[in-house]
C-alpha cells in the first residue's frame, strides 16, 4: 500500500490516476468532450452543497465533519477530472495554472483591484 501521509506531486497523482483508469480500460470513455462534461457535473455536485443556503449557513456548516468531508470529496472529484483532462489533451496543469496566475497579475494590478470585485476590463 502506498504511503497516504505524504502529499504526492501532481505528476505522481496523474500517474496513479492513469494507472487506475487504464487498469479498468476506461480511457476509451475519456474523450475530451466526456471529460469536460464529467468535470461540469462534478462541479455541479459541489455547487449543490451550497444550494438554498446563505453564505453564513455555508461557512458555519464547515465545522461539521460530514459536511467538510463531502466538500473534500467533491473538490477531489473536480480535481481528478482536471488531471484526466490535462493528461488527455497533453498539457501540464501546474504550468498552466502558474501561467494563468501571472496573466491575472497583469490583468488585476493591486493598486486598481485591491478590495473590489470589478472585472479587469472595468478597472
Amino acid at each position: 500500500m502506498e504511503d497516504m501521509c505524504e502529499t504526492p506531486s501532481l505528476t505522481e497523482l496523474t500517474r496513479r490516476l492513469v494507472a487506475f483508469r487504464d487498469a479498468r480500460d476506461w480511457r476509451q470513455f475519456h474523450t475530451v468532450k466526456n471529460l469536460i462534461v464529467s468535470l461540469a457535473l462534478e462541479a455541479a455536485e459541489l455547487m449543490e452543497l451550497t444550494q438554498w443556503k446563505t453564505d453564513e449557513q455555508v461557512e458555519s456548516r464547515l465545522a461539521e465533519p460530514e459536511v467538510k468531508a463531502r466538500l473534500e470529496e467533491e473538490c477531489a472529484d473536480v480535481f481528478l477530472y482536471l488531471l484526466l483532462l490535462s493528461e488527455r489533451v497533453g498539457f501540464d496543469l501546474a504550468a498552466a495554472a502558474a501561467a494563468k496566475i501571472a496573466v491575472n497579475g497583469t490583468k488585476y494590478p493591486v493598486d486598481k483591484s485591491r478590495g473590489n470585485s470589478l472585472k479587469y476590463n472595468e478597472l
